[in-house]
């Protein structure tokens, strides 16, 4: 591992983890549940909606977005415990890149389960319908599509963020050893 650029492992994992995410979101965007209108034989009209794959696949998208920034934050221990960072540049962007990245984490998120949760409750109740111009409600195209692109935002933050990090680490280590290794306490004869 070259000196302050961080665990290969580290960044692999939450990479892939964010385009497992962002894969599921994809998915869950194009299997969103439609319905269409059925009579029955008392005439009464209601909803039957297709497959709750979406669903699924959305719940899929959220927890692995999850997981990435749990390793993340479990690795960096969320910036405030563990080794102290070193002032300077490093350490300013590092902290940027932290903000950042769970914001876009929570907007992701909050797109992600409010998708699935949307779709689920779209297929999971059959309404009736006694009006003549009746459509089947369905999920908004583009939620978990929204959700993919904070998923994507997320990562690149991650990255740079974990990157930052390892440099203020790497950077407040190597002070201390120079401050400390420098110091002679010699005496004279």
């Amino acid at each position: 591992m070259e000196e302050g650029k961080g665990s290969t492992l580290v960044h692999i994992l939450a990479v892939a983890l964010c385009l497992t995410a962002f894969g599921f979101a994809i998915a869950a965007e194009r299997r969103r549940s439609t319905g269409t209108i059925v009579t029955d034989n008392t005439n009464a009209s209601y909803c039957v909606y297709d497959s709750d794959v979406a669903t699924g696949y959305g719940s899929g998208a959220f927890l692995f977005l999850l997981s990435s920034q749990s390793l993340l934050m479990g690795v960096t221990k969320c910036m405030c415990f563990g080794k102290p960072l070193a002032p300077g540049g490093n350490r300013a962007w590092s902290i940027i890149y932290f903000a950042s990245s769970w914001l876009t984490f929570l907007i992701a998120e909050a797109c992600l389960i409010a998708g699935a949760t949307k779709n689920a409750y779209h297929t999971k109740y059959r309404h009736m319908v006694y009006a003549q111009n009746w459509t089947c409600e369905s999920l908004r195209k583009g939620v978990f599509i929204a959700g993919a692109v904070f998923v994507v935002f997320t990562m690149i933050l991650n990255v740079y963020y974990y990157m930052y990090f390892a440099k203020a680490t790497s950077q407040s280590a190597r002070k201390t050893n120079k401050a400390s290794s420098t110091v002679g306490m010699a005496g004279y004869a």
